[in-house]
């Protein structure tokens, strides 16, 4: 069975709401699952005044459990077209794995959170790629597996670099039936490579 680490991080939940149906898919798959967050760096005091969600109730990953999986699914909202400090924070983290090269040939994926459509969502995963190509980490894109990344009639998060959600700039908007369903769908395809790629 292959392991699967779901790594979040989410200010106003967007994210976590989004890797619930990531989880969901990679368990429809036969994939053991482990869910984590990574560490916050605001104070709780910051936190309070951007109205942020409260942390979810999974432990915080630490960069010396990731050889423990075969892969991961990172999602995290953008800032400025880039992975937010916190997360950035933890694949600094990691140069003692990159040293001893233990990351390599295992894969990984995104999934992300924006404000608006051109946010950035494809350029965050983009900025991300060279993390994963220092490990040798082999990135699995989401593709065009599905009808509602070709819609036009609604506004719909995600990407052929990975599923995601539209939140507004105050944090408004939940992810819909429609971004739930193309993360329901990554976690189901990315399981199918990553077992591939682990056996």
């Amino acid at each position: 069975m292959v392991k699967i680490f779901v790594i979040t991080y989410s200010t106003f939940g967007h994210i976590n709401k989004v890797a619930e149906s990531v989880v969901k898919g990679l368990e429809k798959a036969g994939a053991q699952v482990g869910r984590y967050q990574i560490a916050e760096t605001l104070s709780d005091e910051i936190l309070a005044k951007m109205h942020a969600a409260p942390k979810p109730d999974f432990p915080v990953i630490q960069a010396s459990q990731l050889p423990e999986a075969d892969g991961y699914l990172f999602g995290f909202p953008t800032r400025y077209g880039t992975t937010p400090a916190q997360v950035k924070a933890f694949f600094d983290a990691t140069g003692g794995l990159w040293a001893k090269q233990a990351l390599a040939g295992k894969s990984a994926g995104f999934f992300f959170s924006t404000a608006s459509q051109h946010g950035g969502q494809e350029v965050t995963v983009l900025t991300s790629l060279p993390i994963l190509a220092h490990h040798g980490i082999i990135y699995v894109p989401l593709g065009y597996p599905h009808p509602n990344l070709f819609t036009n009639e609604e506004v719909v998060g995600g990407s052929p670099w990975g599923s995601g959600t539209i939140a507004n700039s105050d944090g408004s908007r939940q992810p819909t039936e429609k971004e739930l369903e193309l993360a329901e769908l990554q976690g189901e395809k990315f399981a199918a490579v990553a077992a591939k790629l682990a056996a």
